[in-house]
């Protein structure tokens, strides 16, 4: 069975994500900082009749989220997958004339280090393999900066700059990199069948192929 990992793995988007792919046929890694809200929804989506399982990692910390993804590899097989969606803290959305370097620097790990770190420890088995997907999921941050959310703003377009060269990099190889920018709360967007229309975009954008990156709606209609 082919696995996906979800870095920032929650009840909401992650959740829906882990059940489109495993009706897919996907087996699901769960990661996020703690294993026994992991361990719950590993149960729930278990009792569906999907296989998954829970890796407790933080981005912030390297070793651990390189752990996380080695360990899961080890025990469901080959990553094939990986969505980076982790939810940056409040602290990212302050506003600019109260950023300070060290926040900007731990916004900048959680975003962008963070996915180089996941992306060197999956990629060379993808490329032994000669397929994979590397899905990001970003705010509207990633496209235009807000005053109001300036940890964000700062890390999002690099973390998205990281992402399209290697979209341009690795599209050759059969590997498929794209970024869906989701410009605000999914409950505030009204989309018709709510986070559900979101996972079939997650869907969409592992198995076919187009630009990196995709607008959920377009920036302007956003509730950000």
């Amino acid at each position: 069975m082919p696995v996906i990992a979800i870095i920032g793995a929650g009840p909401g988007l992650g959740a829906a994500v882990a059940r489109r792919f495993g009706r897919e046929g996907f087996s699901i890694a769960l990661i996020s900082r703690n294993q026994s809200k992991l361990d719950a929804m590993a149960a729930e989506l278990t009792a569906d009749g999907l296989t998954a399982r829970g890796y407790a990692a933080d981005v912030l910390l390297p070793a651990s989220l390189e752990d996380a993804l080695a360990r899961a590899a080890a025990e469901l097989g080959p990553i094939a997958t990986v969505q980076y969606s982790p939810l940056p803290s409040r602290d990212y959305l302050k506003p600019v004339l109260e950023m300070t370097p060290e926040l900007a620097l731990e916004a900048l790990q959680f975003s962008a280090l963070g996915l180089i770190h996941a992306v060197r420890t999956v990629l060379p088995s993808m490329r032994q393999a000669g397929g994979g997907s590397i899905l990001l999921v970003n705010g509207g941050t990633s496209v235009k900066a807000r005053a109001g959310f300036a940890g964000t703003s700062v890390a999002f377009p690099a973390e998205s700059a990281y992402g399209e060269m290697l979209h341009d990099a690795l599209e050759g190889e059969g590997i498929r990199v794209a970024q869906l920018v989701i410009p605000g709360g999914i409950p505030q967007l009204q989309l018709a069948n709510g986070i559900d229309d979101v996972a079939d975009r997650m869907w969409d954008l592992h198995a076919g192929a187009g630009p990196f990156r995709t607008m959920l709606i377009p920036l302007e209609d956003g509730r950000e």
